[in-house]
């Protein structure tokens, strides 16, 4: 029987709050199946999903292991409330420790929670416990780690934190090297150099505000950083950036907090994203694919000294649902299968393939200022025909038009799902299945083509 689309709509109108989803489309579309690359609306169309769930989904809807395994745990334990232990709890974090430990040489432990935001705010706990009792951070402009208070508070777009009163502790936000928008006459390198530099003189001297020479104390405890920015467009920074920024950190006994809830889980061809960047995190925040959107699991890495029980004992925080044992079972797997084969081999070749599409596609279409990207996590700023203003107006027509499945590929009807990001709203950030077939890759490409077509000509 078909969906009564206009009553679901109407009533979605009337019952539902718009504050916990965003209506970028109007009317707002109602999906109704989904498998591997692909969302499906009532008609049966399909639809080729290139962002996932936001990442959330990296190994493909409807993933046969994992949904295996997440119906074995419920045929044996679905749920135990989170002062008891269970297998899979502590099977996941010494998986997700033993790894960091052989990755950065740091002994260490892992949290739970049950979102991104939530376990944000769990490392805003870990790190102020760490540091005495210090609210203030550093924070990337472009950057984006939730719109909980606290999550609020160190993402810089104020746009979040607006309608919600004064925020005394919000983090001083530093420019994030965009290597497409850098300054005319600087290669990307002496963009990340320059950038770093003008973080270097905040500790000078005292008048700069941050730094006590008398006692080498900084004012703010950690800086939180995503290594690839998602929702600021997937900006890729240059790779010499990170080991100088945390030269400079390390000096002067600032954290750093690597936020990899949506490059995290092999997105970027290696099981974090800062791994491509040569530095080690003090702490590290990870959520959305560790279950592959099958259940809302979180967490937090830290080293031994910021979180051990004497320091950060029992009851420090709390969720009623944290570390579930469907969420924990999935994330074992997870791991597991991802460890199983050359995994980031496989994303890194197939990110390759579909950048080289994306380069093909600029070539016909001056709109494409940029391509790039890292793995499968990839970016095209989408320009006016200079090739370089920002078209968001043009890339509004592009999503509304995938979103209306009219789109035609060997003789069927097709959509596309897109995700909109950057920092002037101009930018498609891919996060494709991790399992995408080059003959899907193919397909992105053909329907992007007819899209960005379409969306000029209308």
């Amino acid at each position: 029987m078909p969906l009564d689309t206009a009553s679901l709509l109407a009533d979605e109108a009337r019952y539902c709050s718009f504050g916990d989803t965003v209506h970028y489309v109007n009317p707002p579309k109602i999906f109704t199946g989904c498998e591997g690359s692909y969302m499906y609306d009532d008609a049966g169309t399909p639809y080729l999903d290139l962002q996932m769930w936001y990442s959330a989904v990296n190994f493909g809807y409807k993933n046969k292991r994992l949904e295996e395994v997440m119906i074995r745990q419920l045929q044996t334990l679905p749920q135990v409330a989170s002062q008891y232990l269970h297998p899979t709890k502590i099977e996941l974090a010494r998986f997700i420790a033993q790894d960091a430990e052989k990755k950065w040489g740091h002994a260490g432990r892992v949290h739970f929670n049950v979102g991104g935001a939530q376990a944000i705010e769990d490392s805003l706990k870990v790190v102020r416990n760490a540091s005495n009792g210090k609210s203030l951070m550093f924070a990337f402009e472009g950057g984006y780690h939730g719109r909980t208070l606290g999550a609020s508070s160190i993402t810089s777009s104020y746009r979040y934190r607006r309608r919600f009163g004064h925020f005394g502790d919000r983090a001083q936000f530093i420019p994030f090297p965009y290597p497409f928008r850098r300054p005319r006459g600087m290669t990307a390198e002496e963009y990340a150099e320059a950038i770093v530099r003008d973080f270097a003189r905040k500790f000078e001297n005292e008048y700069h505000a941050i730094w006590d020479p008398k006692t080498n104390q900084c004012e703010y405890a950690a800086f939180y950083v995503e290594p690839i920015q998602g929702t600021g467009g997937y900006v890729v920074p240059p790779a010499n950036f990170f080991k100088g920024l945390k030269k400079v950190l390390d000096e002067h006994g600032v954290l750093l907090v690597v936020d990899e809830i949506q490059m995290g889980f092999w997105r970027t061809g290696t099981l974090w994203s800062v791994e491509n960047f040569g530095v080690a995190p003090d702490v590290l925040v990870f959520a959305k694919a560790l279950t592959n959107g099958l259940n809302a699991l979180s967490g937090l890495w830290a080293r031994e000294e910021l979180i051990n029980p004497t320091v950060f004992p029992p009851g420090s925080t709390h969720s009623t649902f944290a570390s579930n044992p469907l969420g924990t079972a999935l994330g074992l797997e997870v791991m597991r299968m991802t460890h199983e084969l050359d995994f980031g081999r496989q994303v890194r070749e197939s990110g390759a393939y579909f950048l080289e599409g994306l380069k093909d596609l600029q070539k016909r279409h001056k709109e494409i200022g940029d391509v790039d990207g890292l793995g499968l996590a990839l970016r095209a700023e989408i320009c006016t025909g200079d090739g370089f203003t920002p078209n968001k107006a043009l890339l509004d027509k592009m999503v509304d038009i995938g979103l209306e499945g009219t789109l035609e590929y060997r003789g069927g009807r097709r959509g596309l799902v897109l995700d909109v990001g950057g920092y002037y709203k101009n930018v498609i950030t891919f996060a494709p299945s991790l399992m995408i077939t080059r003959g899907e890759i193919d397909e992105a490409m053909a329907l992007l083509d007819q899209l960005i077509s379409r969306a000029k000509r209308d």
